[in-house]
């Protein structure tokens, strides 16, 4: 069964029961990523290494020796 099969079957149970729908498939796939990185985040401060932005970092260097 595929998600989006999954989901119009747990829509259709939700209306049959009178219980509000389900959200949609990857509906929040952005507040998972960005609570992902504030996890690792926090993991590294807990371990004693500094909390770093790699994918920021590595654009302000590239940006820095373009220029």
């Amino acid at each position: 069964m595929s998600i989006t099969q999954q989901h119009l079957l747990d829509t259709y149970r939700a209306r049959r029961l009178g219980e509000p729908a389900p959200p949609a498939p990857g509906a929040h796939d952005w507040q998972v990523v960005r609570e992902w990185r504030d996890e690792r985040q926090f993991r590294a401060v807990m371990a004693g290494r500094p909390a770093r932005h790699r994918f920021r970092d590595a654009l302000n260097r590239w940006r820095r020796r373009s220029t």
